[in-house]
């Protein structure tokens, strides 16, 4: 199911798409930004959707999948106050018409703040601030479950720990930030870039080595660790990325079907990132819909090495790519928690 709106007055788009309620409502962040055209932010829901059915299933949480794109009339930062509220307040109104079938949360370039402003509105919004009952930013968390992920990974890869191993984080946002200074405190040499000058600044001062935005996919590392916009990677990419291993934050890591195979067979160990990035979904509909403190959170987080080396040992039994094990993983959950439920359902 695909909703759309178009506000003529603040020239933004709406896309709110609904991949899948199987297991519960559906549920993904809203995602804002400047799309070249009204079908690539379509094109983009429907992708951000899927993965969001995947990533709730493989984490056996209680919630479909879903997203939410606005497509806006310009970067996020030239969008003056007045207007953004504006584009919320029609954002609000538009998940509040899906009558709980759908629930949001924050995602690129939305925040806790938006969050309490669409909660004026409609009560079907995950990360509040904490001042107004929510549970925060899924930031730290969520880098907690990458950090936890690139572990497991170099030990599957041969690698060891990640002590003397060099990591390539491509985004310093809230969560590459994190998983920057976890990484580091492991013992990792950082290569990092972003375009962002604060950030930056911070990654020198924390003695990083800064590189060019444009050297990412280029560089030789052990680890690279895509914590940006997703399609990062495509098959031509893959056929000549410098790394032995993908452990990454962002969403939809691969931009084609072809990528994970070529990976696989130069080597490469990817990590999908729907079981990577699963800490912020951990975080917000464990402790908004399950009731969880912090300490199960945390618990349930660290777990994602667990699952990513399942998903890594289907990989060896199936010689099949990672990618496609993750999914398949995902798809037997989805099958045992829909027939738990209908075998204690009332009859």
């Amino acid at each position: 199911m695909t909703v759309t709106r178009h506000d003529r007055e603040t020239g933004a788009s709406f896309v709110i798409r609904l991949d899948s309620t199987r297991l519960g409502p559906a549920a993904g962040g809203t995602r804002a930004a400047h799309y070249p055209s009204f079908a690539d932010a379509l094109t983009d829901a429907g992708k951000l959707a899927s993965a969001m059915t995947l990533k709730m299933a493989v984490s056996n949480l209680p919630m479909g999948g879903g997203k939410s794109v606005i497509a806006l009339p310009a970067q996020r930062n030239d969008i003056d106050p007045a207007t953004w509220n504006r584009i919320l307040t029609l954002h609000a109104e538009n998940i509040d018409k899906l009558r709980g079938n759908y629930w949001t949360g924050p995602d690129v370039n939305t925040n806790s703040a938006d969050m309490d402003v669409l909660n004026e509105t409609t009560d079907y919004v995950f990360g509040r601030s904490l001042e107004r009952g929510g549970a925060g930013s899924s930031a730290y968390n969520t880098a907690l479950g990458v950090f936890e992920a690139m572990k497991a990974t170099a030990r599957h890869r041969g690698l060891g720990s990640l002590d003397g191993l060099t990591v390539l984080i491509q985004g310093l946002g809230a969560v590459g930030g994190g998983l920057a200074t976890l990484a580091s405190a492991a013992g990792a040499r950082l290569l990092v870039a972003d375009t962002d000058s604060d950030r930056l600044a911070w990654a020198r001062g924390s003695g990083h080595t800064v590189i060019g935005a444009d050297e990412v996919l280029g560089t030789a590392c052990d680890i690279f660790a895509p914590c940006a916009m997703g399609g990062i990677i495509d098959s031509a990419t893959a056929a000549r990325l410098p790394a032995s291993a993908v452990v990454g934050a962002a969403n939809n890591i691969l931009a084609d079907n072809t990528a994970a195979a070529i990976l696989r067979k130069r080597g490469i160990l990817y990590a999908p990132d729907f079981v990577t990035n699963a800490g912020g979904a951990f975080h917000l509909v464990g402790r908004e819909v399950l009731g969880w403190n912090e300490e199960t959170v945390v618990e349930h987080t660290r777990r994602i090495s667990d699952t990513l080396t399942e998903v890594f040992t289907i990989s060896d039994a199936e010689s099949t790519a990672t990618d496609t094990a993750a999914r398949l993983l995902a798809r037997r959950r989805i099958e045992t928690s829909v027939q738990a439920g209908a075998a204690t359902a009332p009859r």
